[in-house]
């Protein structure tokens, strides 16, 4: 079955202004569309769990992606009306037979064989979807010529490319006012928790698709917090790689020195699974080449239920933030860290005030010059070949792409010089010299495996008047620094979800998914959402 495109709906007439009425009334019945009497749930399915399914022929790939799609028509489009698949693939159905196919023939492809996962919309497929960053701009554009190495990588692997999933507009690098989770070609994503509030941002649908099983996993990209705040207020796990550990070619740009895909997942063993698949050097991004004996061919090997056990952890008490509950939450998860056999060596200073005017001045300087470059080679003397072209389309276009807030940030992106100004050398020199080296000064001198700390806040409600609301994050010095960051749910204040955050040196994903899965095995914190209009406090 081929689901007709999902930008066939008219996104627009229901962007966020008002909620769902009776979203948790007609979730009953959505569901149950969903998932057919007799067949295996989707609710917090795995991709092990799923491949058990397909593997004993309970199950094929192309029923799989028929549910999804089913449960995408009852939860996004319908019902709560989530907002977080921007297009599925009209190819999927026709994709997912070819893979049952091949497994009736005795070719296996590894443990995503057959099994759908959703990709963000700055990440080029060759394919009837379009790739916009959720950019009216990018509509007409030319398609990319080819995929995205992680997506081939995805597809060699077995994956069935379900769709994209809504992003905040130029992954959230566009205004000083913006509502994460809002594009002009998607709309607003709304938070399966409470859908008055915001999901944060920037890989906004990817975190709430896996949140609302949408899809097995999904692919997120960060700068510096994209994939671990969504992550985090949306209740699933999220991991930014060590740069260079996947490759960022095809994937629409903010940053050459901060910019990385990651796996988003209700499972650390998942989220592992997915970045298994997708590692690999790549030409195309020189960044790639220092992974080279470095990445892991599979990360699940790594993951020990006792793996808390005499592990030193450093309390990053600096990126706590003034959240009351938040804190009194932390400090009964670390409480269980440490009755799972975790040292922790409290507190450990880790400031990143220092040079975060510095991280600033270095993402207006590359959006400006990666936008550029990625242009020139997706659509050569195309109608969008620069940052100024597409200032001037959302002049022209203001009703439709600012009806929110502006686009501040593009202009003074636009107003930065070459690579080569001395602002931008000072700048990147500020960042390399304290982020890095301060992560691992702290690791060495206390001789850690890893830095925690609570993620962020709780999620905020979406506010199209002000813009989103200055909130807590432990992100910038590992997206400064290029470093790993894994966050995994850590439980919930009045119902909102908070995740932990576990950081350390470059190329520490085995020791942070160890860590992380360890926690997640012993305190099972996730909860699916119940997709409530409001937050009920009382």
């Amino acid at each position: 079955m081929n689901e007709p495109p999902h930008a066939d709906l008219d996104r627009r007439s229901f962007l966020g202004l008002g909620l769902a009425g009776g979203a948790a009334a007609l979730l009953g019945p959505a569901l149950a569309a969903a998932t057919p009497t007799g067949a295996p749930s989707l609710e917090e399915a795995t991709l092990a769990g799923l491949q058990a399914e397909l593997k004993a022929g309970r199950l094929t790939s192309a029923g799989l992606v028929r549910k999804y799609l089913a449960r995408i028509h009852a939860l996004d489009r319908k019902g709560p009306r989530l907002n977080a698949v921007i297009e599925v693939n009209p190819d999927a159905g026709a994709q997912a037979a070819a893979l049952d196919r091949e497994r009736a023939q005795g070719r296996f492809r590894g443990p995503l064989h057959g099994l759908p996962v959703l990709v963000k919309d700055n990440i080029d497929t060759a394919d009837r979807m379009a790739t916009t960053a959720g950019s009216l701009a990018l509509e007409g554009a030319r398609p990319p010529a080819r995929d995205a190495f992680i997506v081939a990588r995805l597809r060699e692997a077995g994956a069935v490319l379900l769709g994209k999933t809504n992003l905040s507009e130029w992954a959230n690098l566009r205004s000083t006012h913006s509502v994460s989770g809002w594009s002009g070609r998607g709309g607003l994503t709304r938070l399966p928790y409470a859908l008055d509030r915001n999901p944060s941002g920037s890989s906004s649908g990817s975190g709430a698709a896996v949140a609302a099983n949408l899809c097995c996993a999904a692919v997120g990209t960060e700068t510096d917090g994209s994939i671990v705040s969504p992550a985090s207020m949306c209740g699933i796990v999220g991991l930014k790689p060590t740069v260079g550990l996947l490759s960022r070619s095809g994937i629409i740009p903010l940053s050459h020195t901060q910019d990385t895909p990651g796996p988003m997942a209700r499972r650390v063993r998942d989220a592992a699974l997915l970045l298994s698949a997708m590692t690999g050097v790549d030409p195309r991004d020189p960044a790639t080449l220092a992974s080279k004996g470095r990445a892991r061919p599979d990360y699940t090997a790594f993951l020990d239920p006792d793996g808390l056990r005499g592990a030193r952890l450093g309390v990053a008490r600096d990126l706590f933030g003034e959240n009351r509950l938040v804190n009194l939450l932390m400090e009964g998860v670390l409480k269980r860290l440490q009755a799972l056999g975790a040292v922790l060596v409290d507190p450990v200073p880790l400031a990143s005030a220092a040079y975060e005017e510095a991280e600033s001045t270095v993402l207006l300087y590359e959006f400006k010059a990666d936008f550029q470059a990625y242009m020139a080679e997706r659509d050569p003397g195309g109608p969008l070949p620069d940052m100024a072209a597409l200032i001037a389309f959302n002049e022209r276009q203001k009703d439709r792409e600012m009806p929110y807030f502006g686009q501040e940030l593009l202009l003074k992106a636009q107003a930065k010089g070459p690579l080569t100004d001395e602002a931008y050398l000072k700048a990147l020199d500020r960042c390399r010299t304290l982020a890095g080296p301060g992560i691992d000064q702290a690791l060495d001198q206390h001789r850690l495996d890893a830095l925690v700390a609570p993620t962020g806040s709780p999620a905020w409600l979406t506010d199209l008047v002000n813009g989103d609301q200055g909130t807590a994050s432990c992100a910038t010095p590992a997206a400064v620094a290029g470093y790993p960051h894994l966050t995994v749910p850590a439980g919930f204040t009045l119902g909102l979800p908070v995740g932990l955050s576990f950081f350390g040196r470059a190329w520490s994903e085995p020791a942070l998914l160890k860590l992380g899965y360890a926690l997640e095995q012993a305190t099972n914190a996730r909860r699916p959402p119940r997709y409530l209009p409001t937050l009920r406090t009382s």
